[in-house]
């Protein structure tokens, strides 16, 4: 199963409905002509005189929001010619515009299949995928997109929109600035994006200048730039000034619920709770859709949680997790981590891993720091202490090694996939590639400005890189590994209540993310007994309780001499993006170890698929 495969939801027509029924995604086609129709056979040109007319009035139509008019006359055309690009595109445009999401995923795939060299195709598949949250398939399809049409501004927009969404902000500035040199507007769309990429990469000031172009050029009411830049101030903890931009917001669209949102997000980090539940209880009376509903579901499930409400909290982190699903479609690839796992340990055996050949080191470029660890585990926190000392940037979730793998075997002249494409480097003329694989990486993480002069140390702290141990060992034998440990009842827990998307779409569900923890935990140990890494657990919870010794032996271990400023992380200015953002602005606190004892009874249906590992990893009945 490829990324894009893990991001797809299941489309299928309602078993046994004949070819004359409306076909079951809500296109208002009948099957025969909307998800049964045979793409090699469909007709692409019109017949008929009249066919220019009918597209010109669906055209005119939706100009003029005459919604129903525009359906009509798309229909009309693509019974006659069902493949027509703009037949189908004037569909595609009235279902996304009435929220008939499935009939339009439908129709968008369709287009990409019809017509996979067409620029305009692949624009609209990858907004609509980013839109959706399929972050592979906007991503393929943009990529598609520049190959094709690699002077267009508008190309370059759509890639920088699709990898802001992905977290690839470096990467996103280059192609919008790039679409600022190809003469492509100073409008508010490229320099609101702009803003977005900079404020990933920790540059703040540069960030809220360019909302503040975005702002001024804008040739229309601006409500989502000026909330987007009210939430880069909450998220910096200036709370004042993320209000006033709300303000401003709320004058220009009084009934956007993405306002009553952030206000209700402003209140809970005030700690005045009551006044953000009474905005979210007036926010869902308004019955919001989409994505705003369900994070209006986890907000609420945060102020409860704030409350000590625990059984209110879990009951909206549930609605939360329904809702998200609903809107993006996903669900966890099982059988897809399972058979990674697996090849996984397969490859990486006691017998063939002395074999596998090592990179040799660099001494002249700063090395990486592996800050591994369960999402939500406390690799933050680590990343946080690690660079608040003079020696160590701060690299954050780096893809590299994501990257990496999937062009593994193009680089070394496989046919076959990763790990397997590894055993080239048997062979003679292959020999030298590893050190050219650390070099890629190295190259990367400089380009992705994880380095900055002095520095001897970065650090990669990509969710999950622990999947890629072996590999990650091949290419930096010397490199520290730091592995976060919590217990697993607190890590599902709290990946439970926050949006995630690591890990095959695992936070999906309860039971999806213990089943990954367990996954993952089981392939660590597995690389542990079969790898001489240079590796160190670290657990969360002894980290709270004497934070000064943990920090020390965590220096000693990297080999770097402790600085005793390390303790006070909270006061590192370096922006964290993660889920606990807003932690790691706070001196450390013990508020949330053993945090799942509030949710014990609802936890129950998980326990059996963890009591393993709360074994294995040292947690005993002082946890329980």
């Amino acid at each position: 199963m490829s990324v894009m495969e893990a991001d797809r939801p299941i489309l299928a027509a309602e078993p046994g409905a004949s070819s004359d029924a409306a076909c079951a995604c809500g296109s208002g086609l009948g099957l025969s002509l909307c998800c049964q129709l045979d793409l090699t056979k469909a007709n692409r040109e019109p017949v008929s005189p009249d066919f220019a007319s009918t597209l010109s009035r669906m055209a005119d139509a939706y100009r003029d929001r005459e919604l129903v008019l525009a359906e009509h006359m798309a229909h009309a055309a693509l019974r006659e010619a069902p493949a027509h690009r703009d037949a189908l595109g004037g569909l595609y445009n009235v279902c996304k515009d009435t929220g008939r999401i499935a009939a339009a995923e439908a129709l968008v795939r369709r287009m990409a299949k019809l017509y996979p060299d067409d620029p305009m195709v692949r624009m609209n598949a990858a907004l609509f995928f980013r839109g959706k949250g399929a972050k592979g398939e906007a991503e393929a399809h943009g990529r598609a997109l520049v190959r094709l049409a690699p002077t267009a501004s508008a190309a370059h927009v759509t890639m920088g929109l699709v990898f802001n969404v992905t977290n690839q902000f470096v990467s996103a500035e280059h192609h919008l600035r790039r679409a600022l040199d190809l003469g492509g507007p100073a409008d508010a769309e490229t320099l609101g994006a702009l803003a977005i990429a900079l404020r990933g990469q920790g540059r703040l000031d540069l960030a809220r200048d360019a909302f503040a172009q975005a702002v001024a050029v804008a040739t229309r009411e601006a409500p989502h730039l000026l909330i987007a830049w009210a939430d880069l101030e909450e998220a910096a903890s200036r709370f004042d000034a993320s209000e006033t931009l709300l303000d401003r917001a709320q004058a220009l669209a009084p009934r956007d619920p993405r306002i009553a949102l952030g206000r209700a997000t402003l209140s809970r980090r005030r700690q005045a709770f009551q006044e953000a539940l009474d905005t979210l209880d007036a926010l869902e009376a308004r019955g919001p859709k989409d994505q705003v509903a369900a994070l209006a579901m986890k907000e609420r499930g945060l102020v409860f949680d704030a409350l000590g409400r625990h059984d209110e909290a879990f009951l909206a982190f549930t609605s939360f997790k329904q809702r998200h699903g609903a809107w993006t479609g996903h669900v966890y690839a099982a059988d897809h981590a399972a058979l990674q796992a697996a090849w996984l340990k397969d490859f990486f055996t006691a017998e063939r891993t002395p074999h596998l050949l090592r990179a040799g080191p660099r001494t002249d470029l700063p090395q990486p720091i592996f800050v591994v660890g369960f999402p939500r585990s406390g690799t933050t926190l680590v990343e946080q202490t690690l660079t608040s000392h003079p020696a160590i940037s701060a690299g954050d979730e780096l893809p590299i090694i994501n990257r990496l793998i999937e062009r593994l075997p193009s680089l070394l002249g496989s046919l076959g996939a990763y790990p397997g494409a590894l055993t080239e480097l048997w062979v003679g003329d292959r020999a030298g590639m590893i050190d050219s694989l650390r070099d890629i990486y190295l190259n990367e993480a400089i380009r992705l400005g994880a380095t900055r002069p002095g520095a001897a140390w970065f650090t990669d702290k990509m969710p999950l890189n622990e999947t890629h141990l072996g590999l990650i060992h091949l290419l930096f034998p010397q490199s520290p590994i730091v592995q976060l440990v919590r217990h697993p009842m607190d890590v599902v827990l709290s990946v439970f209540s926050n949006g995630l998307s690591h890990g095959f779409h695992c936070a999906t569900s309860l039971e999806s993310a213990a089943r990954h923890f367990a996954l993952t935990a089981d392939l660590v140990e597995h690389y542990k007994t079969v790898l001489p890494m240079r590796h160190l657990d670290v657990r969360y919870e002894d980290m709270v309780r004497d934070q000064e010794a943990q920090v020390r032996r965590l220096f000693d271990f990297i080999g770097e001499p402790y600085d005793p400023r390390v303790l006070d992380f909270h006061e590192n200015r370096r922006p964290a993006r993660t889920a606990s953002y807003a932690q790691v602005t706070e001196k450390l606190y013990d508020r949330s170890m053993f945090r799942f004892r509030d949710y014990r009874s609802h936890l129950t249906p998980v326990e059996p698929i963890l009591r393993p590992w709360i074994e294995k990893l040292g947690y005993g009945a002082e946890a329980d």
